[in-house]
C-alpha cells in the first residue's frame, strides 16, 4: 500500500508549529508529508525549509492566505487515487508514535467508515457529539450518530482527520462554496455517500494554543523581539479570522444542504486546484461567486 498522504497546513505560530511537527516526525509510521505555509509573517517558513526527513515530499509557501479550505484542497489535489489522506492542524501534538497504524486498524476493521478523527483536546471544551459505540474483533470506535447541520458541533473536528481513498469518489473536495470545513464534510459523507464518519478513541493529543518563548524549540530561527505584543502568537491572533468567517458565511452552508436535499446538486464538490473536477458540475448548481467571496474574505482580513 502506498504510504498515506499527510497534509500539514500552518499559519504563523512558529512555536507551536515547531513543537508539533517535530513530534509528528518522531512517528514510527510511514507517510508522505506535504507541508503548506499559508504566508506566515513570522519565521515559520525558514524553520520549515530546514526540516530534514525523507518522508517530507513537498514544502509550499502560498503567496497569500486564502483560508484553510484553499490550502486543504491544494494538497488534496496532489493525492494519488489509492492513497489514504490525512490532515493534521498545526496546533495538534500527537502522543502515540504509531497513530497512523491505529487509524488504519479501524479502517481495516470497519469497511463502512469513510473518515476518522480525534475528539478535540485541551484547552478546547471536552464536547462529544451524539455517537454510537462500535466493537468488532477487539477494535473499538465511535460512529457519529446524526451529523446534523442544524446542531452546533455535531461533526468530527478537523484537528486530525484520516480519509479512506474511495470516499473522494463521492465528495471530491472540501466545499470551497461554503467554506465550513469539518462542519460540512462530516454531514456530506454521512448523508450522501455509502460511508459513515467516526472517532478513533486510542490516539491521545493535546492542542495547546501557545507556549512560552523560553520553551520554544525553534528559538534559533526566530528573529522576533521577545516583548509583549510581538510574539509569533500575537501575530497569529491579529490575523486569525476563522470565527469571523463562520459568523458571516454560515448561511451558505444551510443553502448548500438545501440544494443537496432538493437534488439540485450532488455531494461532489470541485476545486479550483483541479480543473477536471468541474466537468461533473454541468448539470448541478455551482456558486462560483461564493467560492470567490470566501477566498477574498481571507485575502482582505487574514493577511498583512
Amino acid at each position: 500500500m502506498r504510504p498515506p498522504f499527510l497534509s500539514y497546513v500552518t499559519f504563523n505560530r512558529l512555536g507551536l508549529t515547531a513543537r508539533n511537527i517535530l513530534r509528528l516526525l518522531e512517528s514510527t509510521d510511514d507517510f508522505e508529508l506535504n507541508i503548506i505555509d499559508s504566508s506566515s509573517k513570522d519565521d515559520t517558513w525558514q524553520f520549515l525549509q530546514d526540516l530534514t526527513d525523507s518522508r517530507i515530499k513537498s514544502r509550499t509557501r502560498l503567496d497569500r492566505n486564502r483560508g484553510p479550505v484553499y490550502a486543504y484542497n491544494f494538497n488534496l489535489a496532489q493525492r494519488k487515487p489509492d492513497q489514504f489522506f490525512i490532515t493534521v492542524d498545526s496546533d495538534v501534538y500527537i502522543y502515540p508514535q504509531d497513530w497512523i497504524s491505529r487509524f488504519l486498524e479501524v479502517f481495516d476493521t470497519f469497511s463502512e467508515i469513510g473518515m476518522l478523527g480525534i475528539p478535540r483536546s485541551k484547552p478546547y471544551p471536552e464536547i462529544l457529539p451524539p455517537v454510537v459505540p462500535r466493537l468488532r474483533d477487539g477494535v473499538y470506535c465511535l460512529v457519529l450518530k446524526n451529523a446534523s447541520i442544524s446542531k452546533n458541533l455535531d461533526f468530527i473536528p478537523r484537528c486530525c482527520l484520516m480519509f479512506r481513498p474511495e470516499v473522494f469518489n463521492y465528495i471530491g473536495y472540501w466545499s470551497e462554496e461554503n467554506g465550513m470545513t469539518d462542519a460540512e464534510i462530516s454531514a456530506r459523507i454521512t448523508h450522501y455517500t455509502p460511508y459513515r464518519v467516526g472517532f478513533a478513541t486510542n490516539i491521545k493529543i493535546d492542542q495547546k494554543q501557545s507556549i512560552p518563548c523560553a520553551e520554544c524549540p525553534a528559538q534559533k530561527w526566530c528573529s522576533l523581539k521577545k516583548e509583549p505584543g510581538n510574539t509569533c502568537f500575537d501575530i497569529w491572533m491579529r490575523v486569525y479570522k476563522n470565527p469571523l468567517f463562520v459568523k458571516k458565511n454560515k448561511w451558505k452552508n444551510g443553502q448548500f444542504f438545501k440544494e443537496l436535499k432538493s437534488d439540485l446538486r450532488t455531494a461532489y464538490c470541485p476545486s479550483i486546484h483541479d480543473p477536471s473536477s468541474f466537468e461533473l458540475m454541468e448539470d448541478n448548481i455551482y456558486h462560483a461567486d461564493w467560492s470567490e467571496e470566501n477566498f477574498q474574505f481571507y485575502l482582505d482580513h487574514a493577511n498583512y
